[in-house]
């Protein structure tokens, strides 16, 4: 078992100011393969005043300049793409397939479109006889979730070091090791001393601690609803930027002339995919009430051809679950929902047959669901699904919205212009139609307690810089 002792502060690795070490457990096994040392406060201000000295000298580096580290990064990353999906599928549970194919691959996607918005991005304009100019936010800090580890880091740590801002990064000390690697590819790269640094720790202690500190500029969070107000709070005395990308209980709204023989098992998948721990998950289907037993039936099916097993063993669709905890909320959830007159199709409590061991859930179905419910109101973050019938297509568009959240929704229908103005209604900041893919260039983020600023290209870029006025400047002598 590996021990990691050590911070990456002010461009080296650095021994831990304390000895309280955290195992960090695979969950496949059940069993720890790694350790962390845990960050005390003066952790914390190490890392903050090393990003603190570096941010005068690298806020006023070129744009030519910041190019260059990020291609060098870039490099790094593409050079141990592989040893991250190893990583990441160890920590945190993922068909090695799908580390390979979307988890490490997320990250090297988010560098790279930070590198492209940087290229052609406008810092300067004009308004009048005023200099309108974009300059970095300052120091940033950095809290990420174990779910998409290099996913959270990259699309936060990359337009950071594209528009001139220093940082820390407080990754889940669930899921640590990708991030331990990341920095590995950040001094390989060459990155400035202390423009990235990078504790370990929990959230009650070093991630509080960093929202909490006067030095820090913004605090960029990623995680639950529940812990986004706990980092918004520490942060509030010091008045900094707080961005947050927190929960969801995303609807799927499949209308009476979608094709349902092929949305409901997309449906699904979409769904059950991380083993269902994605805050944009469609975790609940919305179907007309008339077509209600159809869609049960196929979704029964699709979910029943999920193959859970091993991450790293042959025809692995979904793996486990992260961690104990998380095993343990998803089946409390199962059983209430199963209380509360919830029709269970398939799945429910415990653990697949065969798989004694590891935090392996059944991927679960159910049907009759009200938007009332436990189930259709909180957030489960496993592979659990709840078809809620409808009686209208206003009906439908009501139930959507009656959440607390608002990050995603997604529309299937075999009218375009119908889902075209259905989404116009939808209460999320992403609407996906008709099976519509992700897009790294385009805003991430949702509304209501679905959290505050966005992710990704020019939105996600535009988050880590403050606009600044300059009266009477004239518009002679600079450059775009």
């Amino acid at each position: 078992m590996k021990s990691h002792r050590e911070f990456y502060i002010g461009g080296r690795w650095v021994a831990a100011s304390g000895a309280t070490m955290l195992p960090v457990i695979d969950p496949a096994t059940e069993t720890p393969f790694a350790e962390i040392t845990l960050a005390g406060s003066a952790d914390v201000d190490a890392a903050v005043a090393a990003a603190r000295g570096a941010f005068d000298g690298y806020a006023r580096t070129s744009r030519r300049e910041r190019i260059e580290l990020l291609e060098a990064l870039i490099e790094e990353y593409r050079k141990r793409h592989d040893e991250m999906a190893e990583a990441i599928s160890q920590e945190m549970g993922a068909p090695i397939e799908l580390a390979r194919r979307a988890q490490a691959a997320a990250g090297l996607d988010h560098l790279q479109q930070a590198l492209a918005v940087l290229r052609d991005y406008r810092f300067d304009h004009f308004i009048n006889d005023a200099l309108i100019t974009r300059e970095p936010v300052g120091v940033c800090g950095f809290i990420t979730p174990w779910n998409w580890p290099m996913n959270q880091i990259a699309c936060k740590v990359g337009p950071a070091l594209a528009t001139g801002c220093t940082m820390v990064l407080k990754p889940s000390e669930v899921a640590p090791i990708s991030a331990l690697l990341f920095s590995e590819m950040v001094h390989a790269a060459g990155i400035p001393a202390g423009v990235y640094n990078m504790i370990n720790g929990d959230g009650p202690g070093a991630g509080e601690a960093l929202a909490r500190h006067p030095d820090i500029d913004m605090v960029s969070f990623t995680g639950s609803t529940r812990a986004g107000v706990l980092v918004a709070k520490a942060a509030a005395d010091t008045v900094k930027r707080v961005h947050q990308e927190l929960g969801g209980k995303s609807p799927n709204i499949l209308l009476d002339d979608a094709d349902f023989d092929s949305a409901v098992p997309r449906s699904v998948r979409s769904c059950f995919g991380n083993s269902g721990q994605s805050c944009n998950a469609p975790t609940r289907l919305l179907v007309p009430r008339a077509r209600h037993d159809e869609v049960v039936a196929l979704a029964r099916k699709a979910a029943e051809a999920v193959h859970v097993g091993p991450p790293r063993a042959a025809g692995t669709t979904m793996g486990p679950v992260v961690s104990a905890v998380q095993f343990e909320r998803i089946q409390k959830l199962i059983g209430i929902a199963i209380a509360e007159g919830a029709t269970l199709v398939t799945g429910g409590p415990g653990r697949p047959d065969g798989l004694e061991r590891g935090y392996y859930v059944r991927p679960t179905i159910f049907a009759d669901v009200n938007n009332e419910m436990t189930i259709a109101r909180e957030e489960v973050f496993g592979p659990v699904l709840a078809i809620i019938p409808y009686d209208s297509e206003e009906e439908a568009i009501a139930i959507a919205n009656d959440t607390p959240y608002g990050l995603s929704s997604y529309i299937t229908s075999g009218n375009r212009e119908r889902a075209r103005r259905i989404a116009r209604r939808m209460r999320a900041g992403m609407v996906h139609l008709n099976g519509a893919p992700l897009d790294s260039a385009v805003p991430f983020g949702g509304y209501k307690q679905s959290g505050n600023g966005r992710e990704c290209g020019v939105f996600g870029f535009e988050d880590f810089l403050e606009v600044k006025a300059v009266f009477g400047h004239g518009r002679e002598g600079v450059a775009a």
